[in-house]
C-alpha cells in the first residue's frame, strides 16, 4: 500500500509539537508528585467541561502525577433540595444542613455526582475509584455550629486509603463527607476537604477548579484579575472584606492549606478547555497562582 501526501503536511504540526517541548521541563519535574484538584458541581454539571477535565486528570496520571480529586455538588444539591420544598440557606458561603438537607446532598453527592466523575475518567481510558470521607473514617469531623446543622470542620485526614489508591495507580474520587467517629455522617465544605488533604498528602500543588477566572481584587471589574499573589497578601484581602459568598470559604481553604505545607495553590477556569494542563504545562499559565 502507498500513501501520498502534501510534503508540507507536517508545518501544520510544528505549533503543538512545540507546546510539547514547553512541556517538557513540566513533565520533569512534577513527574512523581502529588496534586490535589477540587471541582465544583458547576463544573460536573457541565458536559464538556466534564470531558475535558477527565482527559487532563487522565493524562496528567498517564506521565505520572498522583492525582486526587475532591469535589462538590452546590448547584445540584440547591436543586434538589427544592424540589422537596427546602429552600437553601447559606451563612458565610457554606449551606446549613438539616437532617433532610443531609440526606439530599448524601443522594447527589454520592449517587450522581461522583459516579458521573468516575464513569467519565473511565471513558477517556482513565482508572477512578469513587469514596468518600465516610469510607474507613476517612475524613472525621467535628460540628461547627448549631446554625449549620449537620456541618463539620475536618479534624483528621486518615490518609492511608488514599496512599493505597495512589500506589496502585488509581485517581481517587472524594465526596466531601465526613464522619464524627460514632456514626454520624456531615456534610463538609469542598473546598476545605480538597485544602486539608492537599496538606495531610504532601501535595506540591492544590487546583481550585471554578466557573470564575481566579481571584480579582475587586469581582465587579474584570480588568483587576489577579495573575499572582502570595499569601501574605491574600490573607489581608480576606481581613478587607473583599471576598463574599462561596469565596469565603475557597479563600479560607487557600490560607489553611498555605499555614499548614507550603505549596502552590491554584485557582482556575474549569470552564476554559484543558485548563488544568494550561496551568500546569505551559510558562504563561491561566487564572490565579497563590504562593507562600
Amino acid at each position: 500500500m502507498i500513501r501520498y501526501g502534501d510534503s508540507d503536511e507536517h508545518l501544520a504540526w510544528l505549533p503543538k509539537a512545540e507546546l510539547l517541548i514547553e512541556a517538557l521541563p513540566y513533565l520533569h519535574r512534577f513527574g512523581g508528585a502529588r496534586v490535589v484538584v477540587k471541582i465544583g458541581g458547576e463544573l460536573a454539571g457541565d458536559a464538556e467541561a466534564l470531558t475535558n477535565f477527565a482527559q487532563d486528570v487522565s493524562l496528567l496520571r498517564a506521565v505520572g502525577i498522583h492525582l486526587v480529586i475532591c469535589h462538590g455538588g452546590g448547584p445540584q444539591i440547591s436543586e434538589a433540595t427544592k424540589q422537596r420544598g427546602i429552600e437553601p440557606q447559606f451563612i458565610d458561603g457554606m449551606r446549613v444542613t438539616d437532617a433532610d438537607t443531609l440526606e439530599v446532598t448524601q443522594m447527589v453527592l454520592l449517587g450522581k455526582i461522583r459516579q458521573r466523575i468516575v464513569a467519565e475518567i473511565a471513558k477517556v481510558g482513565g482508572r477512578a475509584i469513587g469514596l468518600s470521607g465516610v469510607d474507613a473514617s476517612m475524613i472525621t469531623v467535628k460540628p461547627i455550629n448549631e446554625k449549620l446543622g449537620f456541618v463539620g470542620a475536618v479534624e483528621h485526614i486518615a490518609t492511608d486509603p488514599l496512599e493505597r489508591l495512589l500506589a496502585g495507580g488509581y485517581l481517587p474520587v472524594v465526596s466531601s463527607l465526613g464522619t464524627d467517629g460514632k456514626g454520624g455522617c456531615y456534610n463538609v465544605n469542598a473546598d476545605a476537604v480538597a485544602g486539608e488533604m492537599a496538606a495531610a498528602l504532601g501535595a506540591e500543588k492544590l487546583v481550585f477548579l471554578t466557573n470564575v477566572p481566579g481571584i480579582y481584587e475587586d469581582f465587579s471589574r474584570k480588568e483587576t484579575l489577579i495573575s499572582e499573589i502570595d499569601g501574605t497578601t491574600l490573607r489581608s484581602m480576606r481581613e478587607r472584606g473583599i471576598f463574599s459568598g462561596g469565596m469565603i470559604p475557597k479563600v479560607d481553604a487557600v490560607l489553611h492549606a498555605l499555614a499548614m505545607k507550603s505549596m502552590d495553590v491554584h485557582v482556575l477556569d474549569g470552564r476554559q478547555p484543558h485548563a488544568l494542563l494550561l496551568e500546569m504545562f505551559t510558562r504563561r499559565g491561566i487564572g490565579t497562582m497563590i504562593f507562600p
